[in-house]
């Protein structure tokens, strides 16, 4: 064991409730682990953060370290009270990109955790909010040792600092019958265009890319990515009445009244039909379902409570939404959509969304200001002009919420939506 266990009276009020607790993890490392070197190191952690409890003040400070031809992927932590915790005086994370999707098998993850235990403190966490797997707890002399043997079988950091950021996508098709694209395949290919981006801080801030296969956006994309692409069908969802009357009958059994058609159709009124935020699904008298497609706006809630009965559309493609991001200067923004629908089946199609990134950060990296968002620079200069840096034409499918343009002057919007229409009723007849 350590040889000195520093007092933690404060932190084990923390092991009290009923839910798992991450200082006993930490005192379990402390207390259990073969490795000497990682008992010394959780125990000084356990120490420093029982003195920050007691005087309310941090004690971690900042500074620039990188692995070998990188600018960014580790944040650097320095004890200011080293000098009374010398076990943990330095205590870096470093941040790796997780698989698309997420898919680990356990060997992968066995091969990573011994790894971090022969450089770092054996502390992981995984994705929150950044994205990444996060590695915490490494000092100045084991970092790069631990980066060169995960690089060595094909792992590599994620972001930290102005640039591109670790990109995300949900599990998709492999497990949701709710996908309407190749998740891991548009995260894949954006990530691989951007890795300099990534490893060679030179933005204004972050940029992030988040990919949904549906408009649930698992991900949470639409509010915390620059660039979010959400999975989405332009046809009529499929309605299967066989089961939208098991499901009424189903309904009624599981709340108590087996038999009781009348019983099953009022859950559906109740749960289904009346919370439709466009009032577009209807229940007939015959237990069948009508669905006025022409004002479904993709909510999903009744797709998600009758799956079987209800499906998504076959003419399947994705939504774009720009500028979603989390408070910083002027508060929280909700992407907005700036591509309605793009179809996602061949290269073209990933090249052409790669163009469109790679246009909008050239766009934000010339025009933003430090430390600002694509979306506050969206706001700043409005999203006609944002349109016309990038080269895409306003569209009246450009919605910002349901039933709501974008938050931008309308002056013109008239003309400009004309204007589409006209656009469009050309090319068709020239493809006629």
């Amino acid at each position: 064991m350590a040889t000195k266990h520093y007092p933690t009276p404060m932190l084990d009020v923390l092991e009290e409730g009923p839910w798992p607790s991450f200082i006993s993890g930490i005192k379990n490392l402390r207390d259990n682990h073969p490795n000497e070197r990682i008992r010394n190191m959780t125990n000084g952690v356990l120490g420093q953060l029982e003195h920050s409890y007691e005087t309310r003040m941090g004690y971690w400070k900042g500074g620039t370290i990188s692995v070998f031809g990188y600018g960014g992927g580790i944040i650097p932590r320095f004890s200011e009270v080293g000098h009374m915790f010398p076990e943990s005086k330095e205590f870096h994370t470093l941040r790796v990109q997780p698989p698309a999707g997420n898919y680990y098998t356990t060997d992968m993850l066995r091969q990573l955790a011994n790894s971090w235990e022969k450089y770092g403190s054996g502390l992981q966490t995984f994705h929150g909010q950044t994205g990444n797997i996060m590695f915490i707890g490494s000092d100045s002399k084991n970092y790069q040792g631990f980066f060169d043997e995960i690089n060595d079988y094909g792992w590599d950091l994620g972001g930290a600092g102005p640039c591109v950021r670790t990109g995300m996508s949900c599990v998709g098709a492999a497990r949701c019958e709710m996908s309407n694209c190749n998740e891991q395949a548009i995260h894949r290919h954006l990530l691989n265009n951007f890795t300099d981006d990534v490893h060679r801080p030179a933005l204004p801030y972050k940029f992030k890319f988040k990919v949904s296969g549906c408009p649930n956006d698992c991900m949470n994309a639409i509010e915390r990515a620059d660039f979010a692409i959400i999975g989405t069908w332009r046809d009529d969802m499929k309605v299967n009445q066989a089961e939208v009357k098991n499901a009424i009958m189903k309904k009624a059994a599981e709340i108590g009244k087996e038999g009781d058609r009348a019983a099953g159709r009022q859950y559906m009124f109740d749960n289904v039909i009346s919370r439709c935020p466009t009032g577009a699904i209807k229940l007939n008298d015959d237990d069948t379902m009508t669905v006025d497609n022409s004002n479904c706006v993709r909510c999903m809630h009744c797709l998600n409570v009758m799956p079987k009965a209800l499906q998504t559309g076959d003419d399947k493609g994705v939504s774009i939404l720009m500028g979603g991001k989390r408070t910083l200067k002027i508060g929280d923004l909700m992407g907005t959509v700036i591509i309605p629908f793009m179809k996602m089946d061949s290269e073209e199609d990933y090249e052409r969304i790669k163009e469109l990134a790679s246009t909008v950060i050239d766009y934000w990296a010339e025009n933003g200001l430090e430390h600002e968002r694509c979306g506050e620079m969206i706001e700043r200069i409005g999203l006609v002009n944002f349109l016309e840096g990038i080269g895409i034409d306003p569209d009246p499918n450009m919605i910002k919420q349901p039933r709501n343009i974008s938050y931008v002057r309308m002056d013109g919007w008239d003309e400009a939506a004309e204007a589409w229409f006209n656009r469009k009723r050309e090319e068709k007849m020239a493809a006629a």
